[in-house]
């Protein structure tokens, strides 16, 4: 998708789902760097235990996680569109992981 502003055309990131994987979560893990991150999704009952801190999560929903490379956990919504939009603000690239 291209944002045109004046002078500028902006490539925001677009996740596909059905994109084959590129590498491993161990060869992306190791790129580290804080510069690629991936999106996971989550039932309630594993975001419950990926996450402790969160209180009063509903269950039997779908959330998504956002992890750096190595998986560290960095951001928990209810809609995949909130996860692109974490990583974008912290101009993070997203990979497709499977």
């Amino acid at each position: 998708m291209n944002e045109k502003t004046p002078g500028k055309t902006k490539t925001k990131a677009v996740l596909d789902p059905r994109a084959v994987p590129l590498m491993s979560e161990l060869e992306l893990a190791r790129l580290g760097g804080g510069e690629v991150a991936y999106i996971k999704t989550l039932s309630s009952d594993d975001a419950q235990r990926m996450f402790p801190m969160v209180e009063g999560l509903p269950s039997g929903i779908n959330l998504f996680s956002l992890h750096a490379a190595d998986g560290t956990p960095i951001a928990l919504t209810d809609t995949l569109q909130a996860a692109i939009g974490h990583a974008q603000e912290g101009d993070l690239a997203i990979a497709a992981v499977h």
